[in-house]
């Protein structure tokens, strides 16, 4: 009797411990998360190692699977999946993608399936936070950001008798004299193009822009006064020899002349400063904002954001599982964790963090992010700015005027603002 009873005893316990494994394996769930972080890279070691473990133990039924992919491969990949209904359920998108990837409909949009989207979006960077943006829908969240800042030559500023960085443009066109008279080959400013990411800076510092703000025309905005402006300064600072030719695509590297005191400043990123611990060690990098116009200091964001993807909303538990590690990588502890590896906070709060507050070069960065503004968050970006860049390149070689070839580029711009 009391074997038969054991017995019992002991079907039940295996048949309550069952029915526990299988709930659990019920609510078990696994995301995919695709990112272009390289795999032996610091970000992604602390994404794997720290990160995703740290969140996984947190959340027991959810198994975060990360997946690398090269950034010239990554956007094909991911449509040609996507077509086929696969594909992951978040992914880390270049900022310029993501209104393209909104437009084809296979992003969530957000600010619709997140009832407490606005506290997250209140909390970010609105710069890279407009990056998001389609059709009055946010499609997305920054993940992290960067923009560019003024770094100048120590070694040069010091020869031409030069005491600091210039605050404004007119104080950086009147150092021209001084620098070109250290030599031919010496000049004022460098950058290597005429793209959104290299005049956008200028245009919107000198308080033009190049579409109206509901992005419906480029006329009078392009084509606008100050717009002219800051384009005509542009031609004139290269025509005179005080800015490099390489702006007009004559290959002349700005980096490694301003690292070999041949360029006294360049507008570039952080990650100039791993570069020149590597490979230019003696050099020391020195920072300031971009130097302001009428329209004050304002630079270009770069960066990444974090989507989820429509697919994944018709499964409950996916959806529910890829929202909540969403909202990790907004925490505090994600944010500071991936600042270790580079990757510039999206959060303005952490300014006051110790971590940034003594950070060596860091700071600067930051206090440009509050000004700096997103390049245009339109799904025909792209063809938008090959227009922009031609019409660089036309006026600083002198082929066209500002005038002549920003009225030509608005007749070309406004059909693809209308989706044409």
């Amino acid at each position: 009797m009391k074997r038969k009873s054991l017995l019992i005893l002991s079907v039940f316990v295996l048949a309550l411990v069952m029915s526990v494994v299988v709930v659990h394996a019920q609510d078990a769930v696994t995301i995919k998360f695709w990112h272009t972080y390289n795999e032996t890279s610091p970000e992604n070691e602390m994404l794997t190692k720290t990160l995703i473990p740290e969140f996984e133990k947190d959340h027991p039924g959810i198994t975060v699977e990360s997946v690398p992919y090269p950034y010239d491969q990554f956007r094909q990949t991911m449509l040609t999946a996507l077509a086929g209904e696969e594909g992951p359920d978040l992914a880390r998108l270049d900022i310029i993608w993501t209104p393209e990837f909104a437009k084809q409909g296979v992003l969530a949009p957000l600010s619709d399936v997140m009832p407490d989207f606005q506290t997250y979006a209140d909390k970010v960077f609105p710069g890279p936070l407009s990056t998001n943006m389609y059709d009055g829908k946010y499609y997305g969240l920054p993940l992290d950001t960067n923009t560019r800042v003024y770094m100048w030559n120590e070694t040069i500023y010091k020869d031409a008798g030069l005491d600091a960085p210039p605050k404004t443009v007119d104080e950086l066109a009147a150092q021209c004299d001084k620098v070109k008279g250290l030599g031919k080959d010496d000049f004022v400013f460098s950058d290597g193009g005429t793209s959104g990411w290299n005049v956008l800076p200028w245009i919107w510092s000198f308080g033009g822009d190049i579409v109206s703000p509901d992005q419906t025309t480029a006329t009078g905005y392009l084509n606008g006064d100050k717009t002219i402006a800051a384009y005509q300064f542009l031609a004139d600072m290269t025509k005179k020899g005080c800015f490099s030719d390489g702006m007009t695509g004559s290959g002349f590297d700005s980096g490694a002349n301003y690292f070999t005191n041949k360029v006294s400043a360049i507008l570039d990123g952080p990650w100039m400063f791993p570069i020149a611990a590597g490979q230019y060690p003696d050099f020391k990098i020195q920072t300031a904002l971009v130097p302001a116009g009428d329209g004050g200091s304002i630079s270009v964001v770069g960066g990444e954001d974090i989507v989820l993807f429509s697919n994944t909303l018709k499964d409950e538990a996916r959806k529910n599982a890829a929202l909540e590690f969403l909202k990790f990588t907004q925490s505090d502890e994600y944010q500071l964790k991936m600042s270790e590896t580079g990757q510039l906070t999206v959060l303005p709060a952490l300014l006051e963090n110790d971590y940034f507050k003594n950070h060596p070069y860091y700071g600067v960065f930051l206090e440009q992010l509050k000004t700096a503004r997103a390049r245009l968050p339109n799904p025909n970006w792209t063809a938008i700015e090959e227009v922009l860049s031609n019409a660089g390149q036309q006026i600083l070689l002198g082929e066209m005027t500002p005038k002549e070839a920003l009225d030509a580029s608005v007749d070309e711009i406004n059909p693809l603002l209308a989706g044409k």
